[in-house]
């Protein structure tokens, strides 16, 4: 996978800044598998919540949003002490699921550490089934689409996944 520079990736907002503490490294001295998908889903909900999507959707609105597919790619290992970055980008979304690639970013040595691609959906908790966005989240999203699309560098993606 041909990530984004640093450079390109600093242009957005960075979400879930913060050191890597001991605690999170694993036997191989470098962040733990599932510190890089926890912190890479934290920053993606963070994102979510300028866009009509807040934390708290499931206990105020009965909505939420739930992971369908996850593909995840490692380029260079964060270790302990390193600052790092979450930066999200959206692909495009259907009538009731998003395509969005998530970065983690090392701060400390100014690189791309990890790529997360994900395709999540809204979900109706009364049901516990997909349901259609809100018309003011879809709106929310599709500007933010809109925006992700117009950056200047490419959006690659892993192939194995796409909206349905």
């Amino acid at each position: 996978m041909v990530a984004p520079t640093y450079d390109e990736l600093s242009a957005l907002p960075a979400y879930c800044e913060q050191v890597v503490p001991q605690g999170f490294e694993d036997i191989n001295g470098h962040l733990n598998i599932r510190h890089y998908v926890g912190i890479a889903s934290e920053g993606l909900d963070e994102s979510l919540v300028g866009l009509g999507i807040p934390m708290q959707w499931p206990n105020i609105a009965g909505q939420a949003v739930f992971t369908a597919e996850h593909h995840m790619t490692y380029l260079h290992e964060l270790r302990t002490g390193d600052s790092l970055s979450v930066r999200v980008r959206l692909l495009g979304r259907s009538d009731r699921a998003v395509h969005a690639l998530v970065y983690l970013v090392d701060e400390t040595h100014q690189r791309v550490s990890f790529v997360m691609e994900e395709i999540f959906l809204h979900i109706d908790l009364e049901t516990r089934k997909t349901s259609d966005w809100p018309a003011d989240v879809a709106e929310q999203l599709d500007a933010q689409i809109k925006l992700d699309a117009d950056l200047p560098f490419a959006a690659t993606t892993s192939g194995a996944m796409a909206l349905r």
